[in-house]
């Protein structure tokens, strides 16, 4: 968890954040088998051969350990893959990264839909733990 200085919660906040600036919130319940769930249809990103902008539904859910995803931080986190340029899938793969190694959860899916361009709509799911044996 981000040292109280640095938290993004009640501070005002101008632009995106970096991965190291997730926040997390204390998980009170920790005897409560919950299902938490963020989704999105306003993630963007830029297309890194073709320089034109993606734009994609994110569906997040997780099953917190003891910490919590903070929302604003995690908006802010999200907002700099604005000007990122990244496929589909890689992108999918680092949320699912970022999102594990800033709140420690039970499991954590991402499930990422790259609205269509040239005819194709592209969906991403990864998990954690991975369902391979």
């Amino acid at each position: 968890m981000q040292q109280r200085d640095k938290r993004v919660l009640g501070r005002e906040a101008r632009g995106p954040i970096e991965v190291e600036q997730l926040d997390t919130v204390a998980w009170r319940h920790a005897d409560t088998d919950a299902v938490v769930e963020f989704s999105t249809n306003e993630l963007t990103a830029i297309c890194p051969i073709t320089g034109q902008p993606d734009f994609y539904e994110l569906k997040l859910s997780y099953r917190p350990r003891v910490q919590l995803l903070e929302s604003k931080a995690m908006k802010l986190y999200l907002w700099g893959f604005r000007d990122r340029g990244t496929f589909a899938e890689d992108m999918a793969a680092t949320l699912l990264k970022d999102f594990v190694a800033a709140c420690d959860p039970v499991e954590l899916t991402v499930d990422l839909t790259q609205q269509v361009r040239g005819g194709l709509k592209i969906r991403t799911v990864v998990h954690h733990p991975s369902d391979r044996g």
